[in-house]
């Protein structure tokens, strides 16, 4: 079964290389390396402001298809932006460096802590944008533009 307004493959991957370029950048700019067994915070912010925001996207955008506008502004803006902007192979690499250089237990409350903050943040934006939206009723248009 084909989707009824179909994005073609190459303008998704466009949009997910021209958010994700964006992303990349922002996260660039914000972080740098930590001294070695220090929490590493400017990466645990990114990644836990990064959830919530792609829950308060989802918020907006699962109130209509995965078509049109909606499809193209997940793809860039959730794929592209989001998961550029977020980072788990920095994550990994933090926590391993961690590990490895005897400060397991700062690795492992890093680990933990960021994967429960990241899950709630995900939910809080959800919810919150969620309820906001639960006041104005969804846009049934054509287009399937974010409502």
């Amino acid at each position: 079964m084909t989707s009824p307004d179909p994005l073609p493959l190459p303008v998704g991957a466009l949009l997910v290389a021209a958010g994700g370029t964006v992303g990349v950048l922002a996260r660039a700019l914000l972080t740098q390396p930590v001294a070695p067994g220090a929490w590493p915070w400017r990466t645990f912010v990114v990644n836990v402001v990064g959830s919530l925001l792609l829950g308060a996207l989802l918020a907006v955008l699962q109130r209509g298809p995965d078509v049109g506008r909606r499809r193209a502004v997940r793809l860039g803006v959730g794929t592209g932006v989001l998961g550029g902007f977020t980072t788990y192979s920095t994550f990994a690499l933090e926590v391993e460096q961690l590990v490895a250089t005897g400060h397991a237990a700062t690795g492992v409350a890093y680990a933990l802590g960021s994967v429960v903050l990241g899950v709630v943040a995900a939910g809080a934006g959800l919810l919150l944008v969620g309820r906001v939206l639960a006041f104005r009723p969804p846009r049934d248009d054509a287009a399937g533009g974010p409502s």
